[in-house]
C-alpha cells in the first residue's frame, strides 16, 4: 500500500497544486469569467507542452484522471435534491428533458454530417446538453475519448457558454421575458452551472432561482445519459454473447444518485453539504489539471475547425429550441 501511495503522490500533488492555483486565479476580477475548471486544464497543458512530464508523475496523473474524477462526480450529487426537481414543476422539467434529448441527438447527427469523430461528438453533445465540463469528463468515463478530445470539448462548451452569459440577458430584455421564463431558459440551455447562475442573476432573484433549479434538474439527468452511452459503447465494442453488449454498471454513477438521495433526506447539515460541494469542485479541478498534463497541443490543433462547428451548431440549437418550448408551453 505504501509503495502505491509513494508512486501516485508526486503526480497527485502536482495536479492538486494546479487546482489550487486555478481556483486562486479564478478569484482575480480580470480573469474571473474563466471557470476554475478551464483554468486548471489550461495550466496543466502549459506545463505538459513546455517543460514536459517526468515519468515519475504518470501514476499520480492517471490516478487523478480516473479514481479522483469518479469520486468528484459522486460528490456532485450533493448539489441536487429531489425537492429542487419538484420545484421546477412538470412543464418545466418536460422542457428541460426534451431540450436535453433533442440537443444530444441533433449534435450527434451534426457531428456525423461533418465527419467529426463519434467520441468527440458525444463529448460535445454531453457538454452542451447537460452541464458543460462536468458532463464531458463524466461521459468520457464510458466514451473513452482521448485527452485531446476532452480538452477540445471542454474548451468549446466553456467558450460558448461564456458567450451565453453576455448574450442571454440582452436577449431577454429585448424580448421582455418574464423573470421566471428567463430563468428557465438560462437553466435549460446554458452549459455550466456557474454560467447559468451568472446569467440568471442578471434578471433578478426570481430568474436566479428558476435558473439554478432548472439547471440542477438538468444535471440530475447526467446519470441516465451516461448509463445509456456506456451501454451503447459496450455494444459497439461487441462484448457479450453473440456480439451483444452487456449493460455496464458504473458504480460512481450509483454513488452520484445515492448522494442526491442523502441530500434530499437532509441527513447532513447545510455546513457539511457546503464543505462537500467545495471538495467536489476542488477534485474536479484536480482531475482536469491532470488531464491537461496529459494533453498535447499539437494533437489538439489537429482536431481542426469541424468539431468547433459542431459545438457552435449545438449551442445555437439548444438556445433556440428551449426558447421555443418555453414560449409555447410556459411563457
Amino acid at each position: 500500500m505504501m509503495t502505491k501511495v509513494r508512486a501516485i503522490l508526486p503526480g497527485v500533488l502536482l495536479a492538486a497544486a494546479l487546482a489550487w492555483l486555478a481556483r486562486w486565479l479564478h478569484n482575480i476580477p480580470a480573469i474571473s469569467a474563466i471557470s476554475a475548471l478551464m483554468l486548471a486544464i489550461l495550466l496543466g497543458m502549459v506545463i505538459r507542452n513546455t517543460v514536459g512530464m517526468h515519468p515519475s508523475l504518470q501514476p499520480g496523473i492517471k490516478f487523478s484522471m480516473r479514481r479522483l474524477l469518479r469520486l468528484a462526480i459522486m460528490l456532485l450529487g450533493f448539489q441536487l435534491s429531489l425537492h429542487q426537481i419538484w420545484q421546477v414543476g412538470g412543464v418545466g422539467f418536460l422542457i428541460v428533458a426534451t431540450t436535453l434529448v433533442c440537443t444530444f441527438l441533433f449534435t450527434v447527427w451534426l457531428g456525423k454530417l461533418l465527419g467529426v469523430d463519434p467520441k468527440l461528438t458525444e463529448l460535445l453533445a454531453a457538454g452542451t446538453s447537460i452541464c458543460g465540463a462536468s458532463a464531458v469528463v463524466a461521459t468520457n468515463t464510458v466514451t473513452d475519448g482521448t485527452d485531446e478530445d476532452v480538452a477540445y470539448a471542454i474548451a468549446v462548451v466553456t467558450a460558448l457558454g461564456t458567450a451565453s452569459v453576455v448574450l442571454y440577458p440582452l436577449a431577454s430584455v429585448a424580448m421582455a421575458m418574464p423573470a421566471s421564463s428567463y430563468g428557465l431558459w438560462a437553466g435549460s440551455s446554458i452549459h455550466e452551472v456557474a454560467q447559468v447562475i451568472a446569467a440568471a442573476f442578471q434578471g433578478g432573484t426570481v430568474s436566479a432561482q428558476y435558473g439554478t433549479i432548472s439547471k440542477l434538474s438538468r444535471v440530475m439527468l447526467l446519470a441516465p445519459v451516461v448509463f445509456l452511452l456506456g451501454y451503447l459503447a459496450d455494444r459497439r465494442r461487441g462484448k457479450g454473447e453473440n456480439g451483444q453488449g452487456k449493460v455496464p454498471f458504473p458504480l460512481f454513477l450509483v454513488g452520484f444518485l445515492a448522494m442526491i438521495g442523502v441530500n434530499s433526506l437532509g441527513v447532513l447539515s447545510a455546513e457539511w453539504v457546503a464543505r462537500l460541494v467545495f471538495v467536489n469542485q476542488f477534485l474536479l479541478a484536480l482531475a482536469l489539471a491532470a488531464m491537461g498534463l496529459e494533453t498535447s497541443v499539437r494533437k489538439l490543433i489537429g482536431e481542426g475547425m469541424r468539431p468547433f462547428l459542431v459545438g457552435a451548431g449545438a449551442w445555437c440549437f439548444i438556445s433556440v429550441l428551449s426558447l421555443g418550448l418555453i414560449r409555447a408551453l410556459y411563457w
